[in-house]
């Protein structure tokens, strides 16, 4: 989803919101001690996005970054339903994470140096994507060069509109931008034609076609004009969750280097291999210095499985989005997904 863009804001404001975020997370009780007591993890999510987070016709929110909530609630307390779903939107997602509205936000969000030194901690790119544009078939529009002129629509605050101001200008490209409260918002607009063309993630666009019964009136130009490394966020002033959230969402990388899935991990607990016997709890103690059982990455990958498990669940090839892993196949299948090393 487009992200809030924390390097449009003066100096001033950036460093008010940094020690806010700061006094705010020293303020704020240890997050992992909290969850264990009060027995739910809180997510923060997208409000509505297919194949990340949507609700479903029982009404039940599924998706990739609900799949990455579940995991850490069965690695941190033994169970994946004990989960609270908070849908938010750009301007109360980064509120409401340091006073404790939520405890992690595995809403999609781009990891970028100024929100890093700004109060916010990033545990590890799951999602690297890229922002490209959404154009009607009939606006004749084949490449972004076709856009001189536009008006653009995305949400206020946004990281796009820093992207559509530099690659313009860099282009000598003219534009209008017109910006909503929201991504929805910003979309709706696009769709009722107040727009010429929306920027958003290329998952993000793709999400958005996927719920639209006119669908085939749309597509997605070729170029992608920026790099988004999405990352789960937590709260500065909490290391002990911030290695829980990290590690747990490595284990379900790991897991799928080392060819274990949903399906086999009972199978695997026998399994001989180092590597697998310290990443299932079988031998050592990673998961007691991490605060939670040795067993904590075990049960996160029962629950929801690897890292293929949850992209080909929720985005892959039988999913409306059909996405391609793309970037997001493992170091050795030539994409940039990789596992910090178990051991």
């Amino acid at each position: 989803m487009s992200r809030p863009r924390t390097a449009s804001l003066t100096l001033t404001t950036l460093a008010g919101l940094a020690a806010a975020a700061t006094l705010a997370g020293a303020a704020r009780a240890d997050v992992l001690d909290t969850v264990k007591a009060s027995g739910v993890v809180k997510c923060g999510v997208t409000l509505a996005a297919p194949g990340f987070s949507a609700e479903d016709n029982a009404g039940r929110r599924q998706g990739f970054d609900v799949d990455l909530c579940k995991a850490i609630a069965a690695a941190t307390l033994g169970d994946a339903s004990k989960i609270q779903l908070v849908p938010m939107d750009l301007k109360t997602a980064f509120a409401g994470l340091p006073g404790g509205a939520v405890d992690v936000l595995t809403h999609r969000f781009t990891w970028t140096q100024s929100r890093d030194v700004g109060g916010l901690k990033f545990a590890k790119v799951m999602f690297f994507d890229g922002q490209g544009f959404a154009v009607t078939k009939k606006s004749k529009a084949n490449k972004i060069a076709d856009l001189n002129n536009a008006t653009i629509c995305t949400a206020q605050g946004s990281t796009s509109e820093l992207i559509v101001a530099d690659y313009f200008r860099a282009h000598n490209l003219k534009y209008k931008i017109v910006t909503f409260s929201s991504q929805e918002q910003a979309w709706d607009a696009f769709i009722g034609n107040r727009c010429d063309a929306a920027i958003n993630d290329r998952s993000g666009l793709a999400a958005r076609l996927s719920k639209l019964p006119n669908r085939d009136d749309f597509k997605v130009l070729a170029e992608t004009v920026s790099n988004e490394p999405i990352s789960p966020i937590v709260a500065q002033g909490q290391p002990r969750w911030e290695a829980l959230v990290r590690f747990t969402l490595n284990a379900l990388v790991a897991a799928e280097e080392l060819g274990i899935t949903q399906a086999n991990v009972d199978e695997q607990l026998k399994s001989q291999s180092p590597d697998v016997q310290r990443l299932l709890g079988v031998s050592g103690d990673l998961g007691a210095k991490l605060g939670v059982g040795n067993d904590w990455a075990y049960k996160a990958i029962k629950a929801v499985g690897n890292y293929g498990d949850v992209w080909e669940r929720n985005l892959g090839a039988k999913t409306p989005l059909q996405l391609d892993r793309g970037r997001n196949a493992l170091v050795a299948n030539g994409g940039l997904m990789m596992s910090i090393p178990v051991r």
